[in-house]
């Protein structure tokens, strides 16, 4: 078993505290490693599974069950495309698409996600890595054309973020437009999915505390892996839509207004 594919907090935490890390206690780390499940966490990463067969292999660990429903809808052309879906979740949406539309497609498929889930060496395989800080910003638009110029079907959330508890319903921010130029640019469709799922109330309660405290940061994003953790034996639908042509994207609404326009079409699945 490689030891690096495993997850150590405490390794992790007093590496990027650099000089500082002797001043982290011990206990700190320890509870930051049972408020993350560490121990169920390296528990399935010892098991060594990629791509695909890593996706697949999380809902199972989880004992999460998924009725998708517009399987029908899938194209099978031999174009790729671009699949966008709303993100309520945050972690269990993302592997269960991977493995949805992955095993559909013989694993051609790749997420364009923040690059820290290449630490994830089971998924890294299906990601194109996206950092928005720093020098390798600079890269970024080579990225993403990279990766739409490839023959791998594309599946992104739009939102950037999972979603938000907003007017007493659970919906995501508004989508970005990149989906929308790339794809006109390469004459890939867009296929959107409605995945039905929510969080816990605290981590909606964080979310809005963090809102109106005017905390930038992702506080948040901190609670996923518990979040993950307390969706096992869940049950989730995914709702699998027509294809949007590409052509349809055309100059009578700007490309910020057909994302959204697509988000309404995700909600109306």
């Amino acid at each position: 078993m490689d030891a690096s594919a495993t997850i150590d907090i405490d390794r992790i935490v007093r590496a990027r505290a650099g000089k500082k890390a002797r001043f982290i206690p011990r206990f700190a780390t320890r509870w930051l490693e049972r408020f993350i499940h560490q121990d169920f966490i390296n528990s399935y990463l010892q098991e060594g599974r990629t791509g695909v067969d890593f996706c697949e292999g999380t809902i199972e660990k989880l004992g999460v069950t998924l009725q998708v429903e517009g399987r029908e809808n899938l194209p099978h052309d031999g174009r790729p495309a671009t699949f966008v879906s709303n993100h309520p979740l945050g972690a269990i949406d993302g592997v269960a698409l991977g493995g949805i539309i992955g095993r559909a497609y013989d694993s051609h498929v790749k997420y364009l996600v923040n690059d820290l889930l290449m630490n994830l060496k089971g998924l890294a395989p299906l990601c194109v890595p996206i950092n928005k800080l720093g020098g390798q910003s600079r890269n970024l638009p080579q990225q993403i054309n990279a990766a739409f110029g490839s023959e791998n079907h594309i599946i992104m959330f739009p939102a950037g973020i999972c979603s938000r508890l907003i007017d007493g319903e659970i919906r995501d921010l508004p989508w970005g437009k990149t989906f929308v130029q790339r794809s006109v640019q390469t004459r890939r469709d867009v296929i959107p999915i409605h995945f039905i799922g929510e969080n816990s109330p605290r981590f909606y309660r964080i979310a809005r505390w963090c809102k109106r405290l005017g905390i930038k940061f992702n506080i948040a994003m901190l609670f996923l892996p518990d979040e993950m953790y307390r969706s096992r034996g869940r049950h989730y639908t995914v709702r699998i839509g027509k294809p949007i042509p590409y052509q349809q994207f055309d100059n009578s609404r700007t490309p910020t207004q057909w994302a959204q326009w697509v988000r309404e079409q995700v909600y109306k699945l």
